[in-house]
């Protein structure tokens, strides 16, 4: 598995880390929703599942579960700061196709099926 962490979406991981006691690192990975298929999924991760890969960047321990790991591996995410506002960015080389809105995206598989 391949997730990286830009150096401003680690620096904001490692915040919400050390804020948040029993935080073990982050969880990440997609759901059904909006109009194109998939959305992600972030948040701390505060136990490892039996169907986890986890891989470690700089400290940060990265879980992801088995539905979602191929749809994510070789996701890059990054922290963006433009004016007041503020996002996690995901640059995944497995996106095919994103809504107009940009809240989801679809694959080759799901164009195939």
């Amino acid at each position: 598995m391949s997730i990286r962490l830009a150096p401003a979406a680690l620096e904001r991981i490692q915040g919400y880390l050390a804020e948040t006691p029993g935080a073990i690192g982050l969880r990440f990975g997609v759901k059904r929703t909006g109009c194109s298929g998939w959305g992600y999924v972030v948040d701390l991760a505060r136990e490892a599942r039996p169907d986890d890969t986890v891989s470690e960047q700089d400290g940060i321990r990265i879980h992801v579960d088995a539905d979602s790991l191929a749809l994510v591996d070789g996701t890059e995410i990054d922290f963006l700061k433009q004016g007041v506002n503020e996002q996690f960015v995901f640059r995944n080389p497995n996106v095919a196709g994103e809504c107009g809105c940009g809240e989801s995206f679809t694959t080759q598989a799901d164009r195939a099926a």
